[in-house]
């Protein structure tokens, strides 16, 4: 049984819907944010990557970052960019890119189901990555950034946001780069509970994108127990902002490998190893891969299709049978000698929004070979999460993504 509630969020006003908000603090480093947010002391990257104005030199993850972050959230509420809505209150939050529509839900999940894994994850989480956003949500007293979750579709709930959307005007309707972004508010207090009562049916919650952002916010609500002892559960700080979509409505893109040299091979010698475990045929030109346990391999100015031969594993385990676990265990790791993916320096990871022309790119400069994915798929990244295990590191693009500051949940 999950949960799932209205909550008061600060959001922008109407003239502000297009600069307030701002990409995911993560997708880009602080010198591409100093440039995005040029003309605009509005953009909430100066709350969610603060040192952008502060001096260079400034260390990322000082006291003073953090309290910049602080000062600028309080500034846009204090000079009415951001207006706090009178009653709780959901949200339906619309994107549309390149055609594809994504329609999720607007709420605040609850800390206890994270605990109780009601809400499943399927990564690992990083001290330092988890450290820094709680010091930065402790600081904002807000969950500045929204979690990414997903769940098994609800015809009840689908049904109920699809009326919404018919019979109500949006509150917000704008595009930012390539995506169109359309909100509407549920202030209807019969709907809002109903739409409470159905999460009461949702067996688990995943979460899809934003796990150091999820874990963060949930250590800071431990932390306020620890100094509320007297806590009664209700106050805000035992939920955190979330966005639920159904998991219809999602697509998760390739998420692509470039290596830097063949571990001391010439390509004869790595063609033959691989021949041991794939399949592998030319290709006349840069061709995604149109199914599992496929993958195109560019080499030299040249692509190939290699096919997992039977046998190489275990098609019953959820992780194994992954196409990045396949490429990991039976290329990357014996013969190119790629053995922890998340640390070695001669592996990188192209997100397939940037296209194969990417992958050629980067082939014929910095690296040597490239191998395009089949995507990784919901139903994939939930049975795994059902069945309490881990993805591999870098194993799903979610696009597009939520983008931060059109709703904010203060604690107090």
């Amino acid at each position: 049984m999950a949960t799932f509630k209205a909550f008061k969020a600060f959001r922008p006003t109407k003239e502000n819907e297009a600069l307030i908000p701002a990409p995911p603090y993560d997708v880009m480093n602080s010198e591409e944010a100093r440039e995005m947010v040029k003309g605009n002391p509005l953009s909430f990257l100066h709350v969610d990557k603060a040192e952008i104005d502060l001096p260079f030199e400034t260390d990322h993850y000082s006291q003073q970052v953090y309290d910049k972050a602080r000062e600028n959230l309080l500034a846009l509420e204090s000079s009415g960019a951001l207006v706090q809505d009178e009653k709780p209150c959901l949200y339906i939050y619309r994107q549309v890119m390149k055609g594809r529509a994504q329609t999720g839900l607007v709420g605040c999940a609850s800390i206890d189901d994270y605990l109780g894994n009601v809400i499943k994850k399927h990564e690992f989480t990083l001290a330092k990555k988890e450290q820094d956003r709680i010091r930065h949500v402790d600081a904002c007293d807000a969950n500045t950034g929204p979690i990414f979750l997903t769940y098994r579709d609800s015809s009840e709930i689908t049904a109920t946001v699809n009326n919404w959307i018919r019979s109500h005007k949006s509150t917000y309707d704008f595009k930012h780069g390539n995506v169109y972004h359309t909100v509407w508010v549920i202030d209807d207090d019969d709907v809002i509970a109903s739409l409470e009562k159905a999460f009461e049916s949702v067996s688990s919650l995943y979460i899809a994108d934003g796990h150091h952002r999820c874990a963060s916010a949930v250590k800071v609500g431990e932390m306020r127990r620890r100094a509320n002892p007297d806590y009664t559960g209700n106050e805000e700080f035992n939920y955190f902002l979330a966005i639920a979509y159904p998991d219809t409505q999602l697509e998760i893109m390739d998420y692509n490998r470039v290596v830097r040299d063949l571990n001391g091979l010439d390509f004869n010698e790595f063609l033959l190893k691989v021949k041991k475990k794939f399949d592998i045929s030319p290709l006349s030109g840069a061709v995604s891969p149109d199914r599992k346990h496929t993958f195109s391999m560019f080499y030299d100015g040249r692509w190939y299709k290699l096919t997992a031969k039977n046998g190489i594993f275990d098609e019953n385990n959820p992780v194994e049978q992954l196409d990045v676990s396949i490429l990991q265990n039976n290329l990357l790791a014996p013969i190119l000698g790629i053995e922890n993916p998340k640390t070695d320096e001669r592996i990188d990871f192209i997100g397939g929004i940037r296209g194969l022309e990417e992958l050629e790119r980067r082939a014929t400069s910095d690296m040597v070979i490239a191998f395009a994915m089949h995507p990784t798929t919901v139903e994939d990244l939930m049975s795994i999460a059902d069945a309490g295990c881990i993805m591999p590191p870098k194993s799903t693009w979610f696009e597009p993504k939520p983008l931060s500051g059109i709703f904010i949940h203060h604690f107090s």
